[in-house]
């Protein structure tokens, strides 16, 4: 049996005990996360008998309901918990409104939001993309790392 292993930061994960504790076990426990939010599909498994209008009919990336798993930092401490500064916020607001994606008031549709939704993460894609093709051209990548 191969161990399970994160799959952002490589580290070990297990399924026994300390979940979410501040400890170097809980801190491993393995948790899974969906690659495209249930709620985006109108499901969420905290109102499991609820059913919302989905921002999405079918999946833009063709991942929904697929999952992985990670250790708990990386899940809820990353993941959960992006850093947007505000000059992220308005650099993103500009690319918004350059798409025609901003609104004055809400519609009824929800495909700004579901656009807006797309549009954050070809952000993120073609940042991951830059940055890796840049550290991919250093000598050293590993001797640059803190």
């Amino acid at each position: 049996m191969g161990v399970d292993k994160c799959g952002i930061c490589g580290c070990s994960i297990h399924h026994g005990g300390e979940y979410a504790k501040p400890t170097i076990k809980g801190r491993s426990h393995a948790t899974r996360h969906h690659l495209v939010a249930e709620r985006f599909f109108g499901r969420s498994a905290t109102r499991k008998d609820e059913q919302r209008e989905p921002i999405f009919k079918n999946c833009p990336w063709g991942r929904e309901k697929q999952r992985r798993e990670f250790c708990y930092e990386c899940h809820e401490e990353l993941l959960h918990n992006p850093v947007f500064l505000p000059e992220d916020i308005s650099r993103f607001a500009e690319l918004v409104r350059l798409r025609d994606l901003d609104e004055s008031e809400k519609p009824a549709s929800k495909d700004k939001i579901a656009r807006r939704i797309e549009l954050l993460h070809e952000v993120i894609e073609e940042g991951v993309k830059a940055l890796l093709a840049a550290e991919r051209t250093k000598p050293s990548h590993r001797s640059n790392l803190r």
